[in-house]
């Protein structure tokens, strides 16, 4: 359930629209399946895309990416996530 009393600017529809952007940047040449994700944060919005290598195990997930990247830049709050 999203809780709609959450202290983010950003609409889902912003956030969808964010992450349908970040799924044009995906690395995916083996499952040609991009994915693009974008977390919303008490530092902002951050997008993610995934990134296969050719090893599965050693690939990144759009989610763990908006993630890494949110973390990296001090959010410690996270409120909304969105993929596509």
């Amino acid at each position: 359930m999203i809780d709609s009393n959450l202290p983010t600017e950003y609409t889902d529809l912003e956030l969808m629209q964010e992450a349908r952007e970040a799924r044009q940047k995906a690395f995916a040449p083996y499952s040609e399946y991009a994915v693009g994700a974008t977390v919303a944060t008490d530092v902002g919005a951050f997008q993610g895309a995934n990134v296969e290598i050719s090893g599965r195990s050693t690939s990144v997930h759009a989610e763990m990416m908006a993630m890494y990247k949110a973390v990296m830049e001090g959010a410690t709050e996270f409120y909304t996530l969105a993929v596509s």
